[in-house]
């Protein structure tokens, strides 16, 4: 019998060890709540620009790239005029952006699917295909999934977590239900950290950063949530976080928004190869063992996106109905396979059919 549980004000505290920085770095010290980058002219005058609201989370790498943009002047040379709104939570982020206060914020290709079944035109830009991981202790006696059955295993997140789905769908097929077999607490991705840590958890499937955090710490791998991908049908790295926006922005300001995935891939690719960046990162995090930090930066750097946007949407419709199969309408809506829109291809990209 499985004992699924939540954390709420339980040891709350806890979220405030090693990993405080991952929900206070992003922008504290960058950002002010609302800042804008503006366009400069060459002789120091301001001109007119191309203002793009970008709703960003006070944790996540995309405040990184922001500080990238920020220091090189990137806006500027691109004639952007980026106004930076500091959001709370991925569902303070949705509502910023269904409300028409921000035009642009991280999110999933699933919630924009399931947008668009309910007559939104909602798109997905691939921005990450870092992922999590399931983690044990170095000395742990769980060698494979099946290990799993009677222990404590945290989960980032909630019962409708996308990693968690694949996960269950992915041993299912061996015929091992870890909901069923397993003792799952639910929880904030850094207090399950904090937990593991700790000992209190046999395992913790968790997002890519705590996952670094733990094997730093001497936690091994048990599996990857982009091993789950390929084995559910995948046939390369996906994304399942990225670039969300209305498909209206692209036809009224396509040319500055072109621009701003410009200026962002530029700010991956610095930091892809700057030290000097990673230190400044390192510093924020509050981490100073450089093998620590060169797990994190492995990790950004391999969650670039660099497969053809039709790759993804291919892996994405592939392992929608797997989603669908265990997360019910609860998790997709009405719809049975992913809507063709889902993906932007461009500012011509989209067609009639798609839309």
């Amino acid at each position: 019998m499985s004992a699924t549980t939540g954390l709420h004000g339980e040891n709350a505290n806890l979220s405030m060890g090693i990993f405080a920085a991952w929900r206070s770095v992003a922008l504290g010290a960058v950002f002010c709540l609302t800042l804008s980058f503006a366009a400069i002219s060459a002789a120091g005058e301001s001109r007119a620009a191309d203002k793009l609201r970008l709703g960003v989370q006070k944790t996540g790498t995309f405040a990184w790239e922001l500080a990238v943009i920020k220091a090189q002047g990137l806006a500027a040379k691109a004639d952007l005029d980026l106004e930076v709104t500091e959001l709370a939570s991925t569902e303070a982020a949705k509502i910023a952006l269904m409300g028409g206060s921000v035009d642009l914020i991280i999110s999933d290709w699933l919630w924009v699917a399931r947008e668009r079944g309910l007559s939104s035109n909602l798109v997905f830009k691939p921005y990450s295909t870092a992922l999590g991981a399931v983690m044990v202790p170095a000395d742990s006696p769980v060698k494979t999934l099946e290990g799993l059955s009677g222990k404590a295993l945290g989960v980032a997140g909630g019962p409708l977590d996308k990693s968690w789905l694949m996960l269950r769908a992915y041993t299912q097929k061996d015929g091992l239900d870890l909901k069923a077999r397993a003792s799952v607490v639910f929880g904030a991705p850094a207090l399950l950290y904090e937990k593991a840590a700790h000992g209190e958890l046999d395992a913790n499937l968790n997002f890519w950063n705590y996952a670094v955090a733990l094997e730093a710490r001497g936690f091994r791998r048990l599996i990857g949530i982009d091993e789950v991908e390929r084995a559910l049908g995948a046939k390369g790295p996906l994304a399942i976080v990225g670039y969300v926006f209305d498909e209206s922005l692209a036809k009224s300001r396509g040319p500055a928004l072109e621009r701003f995935f410009a200026i962002a891939h530029e700010a991956k690719d610095t930091l892809a190869r700057s030290d000097a960046d990673w230190l400044r990162i390192g510093k924020e995090l509050g981490v100073s063992d450089p093998k620590e930090l060169a797990l994190y930066r492995k990790a950004y750097v391999e969650g670039i996106p660099r497969r053809p946007v039709e790759e993804e949407a291919a892996d994405a419709a592939a392992l929608y109905g797997v989603l669908r199969e265990i997360g019910g309408p609860e998790l997709v809506g009405a719809a049975t396979q992913l809507n063709p829109g889902t993906f932007y291809k461009g500012p011509a990209g989209q067609t009639p059919a798609e839309r």
